[in-house]
């Protein structure tokens, strides 16, 4: 899912997200969207699909990611989150039921619970008791929702989160738990924030074992294109990153072959385009030395450029990953692929 934090996947048109990288779902944030333009304003124009004029399908995170990483300026309690604005400091708590009522408004297609994501490293103690914190806001967020109806005329499902942090203990007891309680799709979070690679696997081949195979199961917050590719061997279905978007807008784009750094003096005379096997704009239209030129002197359309393009590979990849799961060659294809994903060229 391509990250549209603020309504708006950063230097991408929503024509772009839907003709040329061929997004079937895009990622908003209830955190930033409550701040600003805040409920009333997306209230009035009807929820966030009008307001930003995307008619596919929108998934929007609870906010607790962005709780955690305001760690000097929240307080965690049992009634839910204390938080100053990181915008003006505005003083705000949010609560499991009331993050539902924000994502009713926002008229978002898939609503994540809220959930404490512990940092790395934590304690056994920390991680146990925050994940039963999660485990409490997960069954009242979870009543809130079946009790209350959406705003605007058209279903929303609800996702649970697990946590645990990097306990094996832990993780399998929150898999279950979230499993039990009969969300619509799953997701895993507190990964991605700072633990070795191959714990982050590790972490979610052993949840996805606990989790029902015909629910959607979500992985938050990763990652690159080889980390697609070996958290869906591990069971994954959903992802979302702000890497394709945010690596683009500093001159990195990622291809079949390995990675391009576009700001090395390497291509300043490469006047070739990149790959014209591949569905992009950057790869069959613009020669390597023009987006370098445009790169390096911070052009507008240049960041265009590459964030569209980042974006289209990281899609045309998740359609070849399913293409050979369906064919059953995917456990023969990704290690060669995730190889060359890894490359840099």
């Amino acid at each position: 899912m391509p990250v549209g934090t603020l309504g708006t996947v950063k230097a991408v048109s929503q024509d772009d997200l839907k003709n040329k990288i061929l997004a079937q779902i895009i990622l908003g944030n209830t955190y930033h969207l409550y701040l600003r333009p805040g409920n009333e304003a997306i209230s009035a124009a009807g929820g966030l699909h009008k307001f930003m004029n995307w008619e596919l399908p929108i998934l929007t995170d609870s906010g607790g990611y962005q709780i955690f990483s305001l760690s000097e300026n929240r307080k965690l309690e049992e009634e839910g989150a204390y938080f100053k604005s990181h915008i003006d400091g505005s003083k705000h708590l949010f609560t499991p039921e009331n993050v539902v009522e924000t994502q009713r408004i926002l008229g978002s297609d898939v609503l994540m619970i809220l959930d404490e994501c512990p940092p790395y490293p934590s304690s056994f103690e920390y991680a146990k008791n925050s994940m039963q914190l999660t485990h409490r806001w997960a069954r009242r967020g979870r009543k809130h929702f079946l009790e209350t109806q959406p705003h605007y005329h058209h279903r929303q499902f609800q996702f649970g989160i697990v946590q645990g942090g990097t306990y094996r203990d832990l993780r399998i007891e929150s898999s279950k738990f979230m499993a039990d309680q009969d969300f619509e799709g799953i997701a895993i979070g507190g990964l991605s924030v700072g633990e070795p690679i191959p714990l982050m696997y590790d972490m979610t081949d052993l949840n996805t074992d606990f989790l029902p195979k015909e629910k959607a199961r979500y992985l938050m917050g990763v990652g690159t294109p080889a980390n697609l590719l070996e958290c869906i061997a591990r069971g994954i279905d959903m992802f979302d990153c702000v890497m394709p978007t945010r690596n683009a807008r500093n001159g990195m784009i990622f291809t079949r072959l390995g990675r391009v750094n576009l700001r090395n003096a390497k291509w300043k005379n490469h006047h070739h385009v990149l790959d014209d096997t591949f569905p992009s704009d950057l790869s069959s239209k613009y020669t390597m030395a023009y987006i370098h030129h445009l790169i390096k002197n911070d052009e507008i359309f240049g960041l265009t450029l590459a964030s569209v393009h980042n974006l289209t590979f990281y899609l045309w990849l998740m359609n070849e990953a399913r293409k050979h799961i369906k064919h059953d060659t995917f456990s023969i294809w990704y290690p060669k692929m995730v190889q060359q994903l890894e490359e840099k060229l």
